[in-house]
């Protein structure tokens, strides 16, 4: 198998054997870890009592011009190179998709990818060879017969008939982590109120306010009222983590990702990338939440790189030799200081350069980017007597089922579409759910002119008054769902 991105590609393995020197060539435009295979596979053939014949042997990858990269050949070589040499009846090889890395001693280590090897081998109605580790992954993907095999000795046992492998089964379902809970942040309740309304439309949220106002709090509670994943979904994040080896033992999580990298993260590391080409944190949180904390501390180009899956909901990584393309179908969190100093608006905290030190540090995020963000939020400080009171009596609990019951709306109005959620809703389709009623519609076209809002913005209103009428339980989007969707816009930068 060939891995593009979430794209696996049938990958034949032929081997030779010739009268001549003694030599063993891997052809196929191999990388540096396939043509080490062959140590690899000499010393497991070895390690079974069994010794390479005195033969030139030519192993061939084919399609021969497409790149094949990773460890996970070396079993298939060796189950090629033993049926060539008679130990194993090759025929019966033909029907199974085999990955795989051998250890010196024969043993199947795991790599990355076995999911997708699985239904790939499912569409193709094949078995699939697989390490023992990953059989449990592998099962994940419904009626198809695994192998899972421990080391070489056990598997040539297996397909010999005189110790046969246990089919292994789908592993358990990790149960959902919540995170911090909403009755902890005092005050806030406008922040909370944007947050509520980002997790029911999956709407892209921004929270501008000083160190210590509970910003990074109120992101780490988005988990815990966010609904799970369905099981399509859950095999579908299942993929992205298949292809990045982060599936330990085929435990799935029917929780959805929450990543939040550090501000020195990379480009490669965002958006994915690297010599072998890896998804990034953005395809790693797909279907879930990618959180940015320190906003304007990235880097401003990998800030913009973000702004084409932003749109499109995937991310094309190019490449000389291949153009791979990873889901990142997320929703953006994240969280900045007004200033560098933080306390802007405050005068006896502020630094002596504000205002223009609020202007130069917002002005490390694009426009573009900012355009791309459907709630802007200001988080002020949290006062002492905001922390004397009693925790608030409405906890994650009572806002989750809101947002489950704005969700399960919005499932039944998109079924037969690919859109699941307000924040994928466009075109034609948008102004049929989301237009709203002519009150609504006058105040909308006197704020798109005073606040001189894009056509982009224009639509991310839309989407933002469509799913405040779904918290409400309302049908037809009225004036006061467009008031509230148009209060979260973009302010004016600080001159």
């Amino acid at each position: 198998m060939a891995y593009l991105g979430l794209e696996a590609r049938a990958v034949e393995v032929q081997c030779q054997l010739v009268p001549g020197l003694p030599n063993f060539i891997v052809v196929g435009l191999a990388d540096k870890a396939v043509a080490e295979s062959k140590e690899r596979v000499r010393n497991a053939i070895a390690a079974i009592g069994l010794a390479l014949p005195p033969k030139r042997i030519t192993v061939n990858l084919s399609p021969a011009d497409l790149p094949k990269e990773g460890s996970h050949y070396d079993l298939p070589i060796a189950l090629a190179l033993l049926g060539a040499m008679g130990v194993i009846d090759a025929e019966t090889l033909s029907g199974y998709v085999v990955v795989g890395e051998l250890g010196l001693d024969g043993r199947v280590a795991p790599t990355p990818g076995v999911l997708l090897a699985a239904l790939h081998a499912g569409e193709r109605d094949m078995g699939l060879v697989c390490p023992a580790a990953q059989g449990a992954e592998a099962a994940w993907a419904g009626h198809i017969e695994v192998i899972g095999a421990p080391d070489l000795l056990g598997l040539l046992n297996h397909f010999k008939g005189t110790a046969a492998l246990s089919p292994p089964k789908p592993g358990y379902v990790l149960p959902p982590v919540r995170g911090a809970d909403l009755k902890q942040v005092k005050g806030q309740e406008t922040a909370k109120r944007a947050l509520e309304i980002a997790a029911a439309g999956g709407h892209n949220l921004l929270m501008i306010g000083p160190p210590g106002a509970g910003k990074s709090l109120m992101a780490s509670c988005l988990p815990g009222i966010l609904p799970d994943l369905d099981p399509a979904e859950a095999l579908e994040v299942s993929m992205v983590s298949s292809v990045a080896g982060m599936l330990e033992g085929g435990r799935i999580s029917r929780a959805r990702p929450f990543r939040a990298p550090h501000h020195s993260a990379s480009m490669a590391a965002l958006v994915g990338g690297g010599l072998k080409v890896k998804p990034g944190e953005v395809s790693l949180a797909h279907l879930g939440v990618l959180f940015l904390d320190e906003l304007p501390e990235f880097q401003r180009a990998v800030l913009d790189s973000l702004r084409q899956p932003l749109e499109t909901g995937t991310v094309s990584v190019a490449r000389a030799n291949a153009h791979v393309t990873f889901p990142a179908r997320v929703q953006l969190v994240a969280a900045m200081n007004p200033c560098r100093c933080g306390h802007l608006g405050d005068a006896s905290l502020a630094c002596a350069r504000a205002p223009r030190c609020a202007a130069d540090y917002q002005a490390k995020v694009s426009g573009p980017l900012l355009d791309r963000i459907d709630l802007h939020v200001e988080v002020n400080a949290v006062t002492a007597a905001d922390l004397v009171l009693p925790p608030p009596s409405e906890g994650s609990a009572e806002v989750a089922a809101r947002v489950s019951a704005a969700r399960a709306i919005q499932t039944v109005r998109y079924a037969d579409t690919p859109t699941r959620t307000n924040a994928e809703v466009d075109g034609e389709m948008l102004e049929d759910v989301a237009g709203p009623d002519d009150a609504g519609r006058q105040l909308l076209a006197q704020a798109a002119a005073a606040m001189k809002l894009s056509a982009r913005g224009y639509t991310r209103v839309l989407r933002v008054a469509r799913t405040v009428a779904d918290l409400a339980g309302v049908e037809e989007v009225g004036r006061v769902h467009v008031a509230e969707a148009l209060s979260y816009r973009r302010r004016t930068p600080v001159n």
